[in-house]
């Protein structure tokens, strides 16, 4: 387990590729599980809370809350567009300009577990803003890949994923939407996470570079 920063109210860590954010009912491997035995194993009692989550195949800084109370803080605060996230992301080709802003309507079927853009708002659609920068692009086996940084201005759904793929640029890996490169998980990874302390009110900022392999280069 990476902790990136810990106290008493909370935990920011790296979530690997794989593991779930929190339970399911498939019993699966999950983060919640994996800190609670961090803390049983340095004898602090207690357990954590989920505030935000990632996707089992994507990883990254995630941040933990130690109990229900702070739990709601960092929800609060979530809700209120004041905690900053960054993600790094690996695209298939390249956008027209190199930084700007994307914005759509989101849809999520939850039967299938995907999302879609549509044209109109209706019941179940959600607004989605995000924006990026091109870090980098190069060439592999002659197709053009860039390597993205991402701020989230809203949190929903594989909204990364689809609003880059919706333009004919899925990310590497994401065969969900349309990604035909299955040499590696999906390239998307939770680069930074930055809010005031609820409790302590200094700011906490905690970021963590993408391992240093393919797609990452």
């Amino acid at each position: 387990m990476e902790i990136l920063f810990e106290d008493e109210y909370l935990i920011v860590c790296i979530k690997p590729v794989g593991i779930l954010s929190q339970k399911d009912a498939s019993g699966s491997k999950n983060m919640v599980d994996e800190l609670n035995l961090y803390l049983h194993d340095k004898n602090e009692a207690g357990n954590v809370y989920v505030v935000h989550r990632l996707d089992k195949n994507v990883s990254g800084v995630m941040v933990f809350a130690k109990s229900s109370k702070v739990a709601a803080e960092l929800s609060k605060i979530i809700g209120e567009n004041k905690f900053n996230k960054e993600y790094m992301a690996v695209i298939k080709g390249t956008p027209n300009d190199k930084e700007g802003v994307l914005e759509d309507l989101l849809f999520k079927d939850s039967s299938k577990n995907k999302t879609y853009v549509v044209k109109r708002e209706r019941k179940g659609v959600k607004k989605a803003s995000l924006e990026y920068k091109v870090v980098d692009t190069m060439n592999v086996e002659c197709d053009i890949i860039s390597k993205v940084w991402i701020k989230l201005h809203t949190g929903r759904s594989h909204q990364i994923r689809v609003q880059f793929a919706s333009r004919k640029m899925p990310l590497l890996g994401d065969g969900k939407y349309g990604s035909r490169e299955n040499k590696c998980d999906v390239a998307l990874w939770s680069y930074r996470i930055s809010f005031i302390h609820p409790v302590t009110r200094e700011k906490v900022d905690c970021y963590k570079n993408p391992p240093d392999k393919y797609p990452w280069w």
